[in-house]
């Protein structure tokens, strides 16, 4: 056999991978973005859903959301990710469930040359270097709003608890350092910040339940996001607690917004899930078309009070 022949035998199999790679990708197409959130079952997920298709549809895209079932599964999140990058995607909105963990996988879209955008939470790297975009509330700010409603529910006075969220989630770190940071100079008393809620309503209770005997002693409670929130409430109610102390959660569902209505609830800390998808994809697909996108962008956050849960602009937000 001439050695051309054998050359042609031996780069076939690559060819035809290559060609297949290449025709999977249907002339005229649209580009393909996915969206990967923390999760898939709370709330504000299904919300930044429904703002990432508004995204997509504006911006002429395909849109592809998946998630892990569990907020606590940072393997399958990036499995998740190597199932879209190999799966030849365009570009990736991403919120990370650790801002360590997912990092890796981050540089490696980078490295194929796919636009990153993080939402939510923040991921370890430089926004604009590392990935393209951070599309996020503030959440240190909305921390700290949270503990000065607190601090003025109080009076400035009294023994109050923090439930964390999870660990490695960067989003919820930054709103209790907020939340500590406001409390302690309006001059409450901490008595608890060290226990965390876990990734699910049931877990959250469970961890709340735990904490009757502080409960009890305290005047005032913060919670840092819909799950832990939404099972402090159920755990207040179970305990004969609800409407005793001051409560501050973050986050918005229907659970939480009737609580806020019957006085369980003093006050939410609302982000705008819906605005957060559709910036994200949205800079997503302007990052694929090579137009400069800011390296940040604050979503915005509001404090909200059965005085002012019937504004319209609010109302908005916790439908």
């Amino acid at each position: 056999m001439k050695p051309f022949a054998r050359l042609a035998l031996c780069l076939a199999p690559f060819l035809s991978l290559a060609c297949t790679q290449e025709s999977s990708k249907a002339p005229g197409a649209k580009p393909r973005i996915a969206v990967i959130p923390k999760g898939t079952t709370h709330i504000f997920w299904q919300t930044v859903e429904k703002g990432a298709r508004v995204g997509a549809a504006e911006a002429n895209v395909e849109m592809l959301f998946k998630g892990p079932l569990q907020e606590n599964d940072r393997a399958q999140q990036i499995a998740l990710v190597q199932q879209f990058l190999g799966a030849g995607i365009d570009a990736l909105c991403l919120a990370p469930l650790d801002h360590t963990a997912l990092a890796p996988v981050v540089a490696q879209a980078k490295a194929q040359k796919i636009p990153v955008v993080i939402f939510d939470s923040a991921l370890d790297g430089v926004a604009g270097a590392d990935f393209a975009s951070f599309v996020a509330t503030n959440n240190t700010a909305g921390g700290k709003l949270g503990g000065e409603q607190l601090v003025k529910l109080l009076g400035g006075k009294g023994k109050v608890v923090l439930l964390r969220y999870n660990v490695g989630s960067a989003s919820t770190e930054e709103r209790e350092a907020g939340f500590l940071a406001a409390a302690k100079a309006g001059g409450l008393e901490v008595t608890v910040d060290n226990r965390y809620a876990g990734a699910t309503l049931g877990e959250a209770k469970t961890s709340a339940l735990n904490l009757l005997d502080a409960l009890r002693e305290a005047q005032g409670v913060f919670c840092s996001n819909e799950s832990a929130s939404s099972g402090m409430l159920l755990a207040l109610e179970q305990m004969d607690l609800a409407g005793k102390l001051k409560f501050v959660g973050f986050d918005a569902s229907p659970p939480l917004v009737a609580g806020l209505r019957a006085g369980k609830i003093d006050a939410l800390v609302v982000q705008d899930p819906k605005r957060m998808g559709q910036l994200a994809v949205s800079t997503a697909a302007a990052a694929l078309r090579g137009e400069r996108v800011p390296p940040a962008i604050d979503t915005g956050a509001v404090l909200v009070t059965r005085e002012n849960m019937g504004d319209p602009s609010v109302a908005a937000l916790l439908e």
